[in-house]
């Protein structure tokens, strides 16, 4: 919305930022902007510009390879999984979705939506048998889903819903990390900003909607959520902030303890500003947390209360957790691993 390969040489720096240990390799660097990426097979997979698809080996420095999707040079921010294939959708319209299989990395076009308005800002899978991906509204600012449902018919397709869901006018999302759906076990979840950054849940046992204002930062086009991470169907945070202020660290971080239905603000002028995402560190019910922006990458020990800064590292928009003691980030022209000691 809010609109060649080169392997490096091994290279491992290691510091020490407020009694916390980082090491950080680089795993991959490339004319590339990745803002989705999964885990699988010891691997990180990843999207991007030019219609790039890869991964790199975990395990092996020279075990890498990357294919494009498409002639055009399409910008791929999403990407999800599930047991034997990959899925993307480029934003801006037509969006195409692509599967592409784990093991042989074919190909094909399993989707499409020509809409003017299609901008997809993330795709997420429940599990292996339900996906769905989040688009910025029609004309008709409806809440705006396509889903893959192996029990149904098995493609990809948008909801057509009786209970329609509105979004309000200069509400969207943000295609920043793949990371403004999360799902528990018997909900989901949806984070926007803009004019009004709100989260929408859908509740699976009774396939109702609702939703939920929230104290961040919005108002304008490049205020509001960027992110969400749920710990269980109860404990979620939230971080964002202004894209174009990204120094500003007032109510850009929040917590949830029901849900989704009421936030507390956290750390509101005492972090370290703008984040495009959020993770919620395997093991630790919710009380580790890492958050990653452009200008540096934080720690909170405490479910979100207090934030350090654990690196500098600039251009960094996603991560995820390998295990409980190694992350991986990316974002513009690389891919880095770090390994913290808690």
């Amino acid at each position: 919305m809010l609109k060649k390969i080169i392997l490096s040489l091994f290279i491992i720096t290691g510091s020490c930022v407020s009694g916390q240990q980082v090491k950080t390799d680089i795993l991959l660097e490339d004319n590339i902007s990745i803002r989705a990426l999964e885990i699988w097979d010891r691997k990180v997979w990843y999207t991007g510009t030019d219609s790039k698809f890869g991964y790199v080996s975990l395990a092996d420095s020279k075990d890498k390879k990357q294919i494009v999707l498409a002639d055009d040079k399409l910008q791929f921010r999403t990407l999800g999984q599930n047991k034997t294939d990959f899925y993307a959708i480029n934003i801006e319209s037509p969006a195409l979705m692509f599967k592409i299989n784990k093991r042989t990395l074919a190909k094909q076009v399993v989707f499409r939506d020509t809409a003017k308005t299609a901008f997809y800002d993330a795709l997420h899978f429940v599990n292996d048998d339900l996906g769905y991906a989040f688009s910025d509204p029609d004309t008709d600012l409806n809440l705006k889903l396509a889903v893959f449902n192996r029990q149904g018919n098995g493609k990809w397709y948008i909801i057509d819903r009786k209970d329609k869901v509105n979004m309000n006018k200069g509400e969207a999302a943000f295609a920043a990390s793949n990371s403004n759906m999360a799902s528990s076990r018997n909900y989901l979840w949806i984070a926007t900003g803009g004019a009004s950054s709100r989260i929408f849940r859908l509740d699976f046992r009774t396939e109702k909607w609702s939703v939920y204002n929230t104290p961040f930062v919005q108002g304008s086009s490049s205020q509001g959520i960027y992110a969400i991470d749920f710990y269980d169907d109860k404990f979620g945070i939230a971080v964002g902030g202004d894209y174009t202020k990204q120094s500003e660290n007032f109510n850009n971080i929040a917590t949830t303890q029901d849900g989704g239905q009421t936030w507390t603000v956290q750390a509101s002028g005492k972090n370290g500003g703008y984040k495009t995402c959020v993770r919620i560190r395997p093991g630790s019910k919710g009380k580790d947390i890492i958050a990653a922006g452009d200008q540096n990458v934080e720690l909170s020990r405490d479910f979100g209360k207090t934030w350090t800064t654990i690196s500098n590292e600039k251009g960094l928009y996603v991560c995820g957790w390998i295990n409980r003691n190694t992350i991986v980030l990316a974002g513009k022209n690389r891919i880095l691993r770090m390994t913290l000691k808690l």
